[in-house]
């Protein structure tokens, strides 16, 4: 029976990104061959890929970053330097990961319903959004 290393929560920041070191996280643990069968088909894509997006990054120039460096201040040092985004757009980056899906959102919030309900957290009415079921489904929560 193998042991899942939990990434850090998405609501940690990282440069004043949300899910930043969530992400790291992944990246260093697929590095390692440790990561998780659950998280790897949604490696850099999901919520990795709206960063990478809002960043203005590929993924392949950010996991070279991960794969080169030793610590997170060696990737915040790198982010600081060629991530050139405003406070306002790292706060509406930051919106949009903590309220999704929104209320209105049909399509998802019965892909979330149906997430809740496979690892049997339907019960549980404050999880409200992706990231809360992700804290939730994880122990943090």
């Amino acid at each position: 029976m193998s042991t899942i290393i939990y990434p850090r929560s998405p609501r940690e920041t990282m440069c004043g990104w949300v899910h930043l070191p969530r992400f790291v996280d992944k990246l260093r643990l697929h590095l390692a061959g440790q990561l998780a069968v659950e998280y790897q088909e949604n490696l850099t894509r999901g919520f990795d890929g709206r960063w990478l997006t809002a960043a203005g990054l590929d993924a392949a120039t950010f996991i070279e970053v991960v794969k080169n460096s030793i610590t997170d201040g060696e990737v915040a040092d790198w982010v600081r330097k060629n991530v050139v985004r405003s406070e306002a757009e790292k706060a509406a980056f930051r919106d949009a990961i903590l309220d999704y899906p929104k209320a209105d959102d049909e399509v998802m919030q019965a892909r979330l319903r149906m997430r809740k309900e496979q690892a049997g957290l339907l019960q549980r009415a404050e999880i409200k959004t992706f990231v809360d079921f992700i804290d939730a489904d994880e122990g943090r929560l």
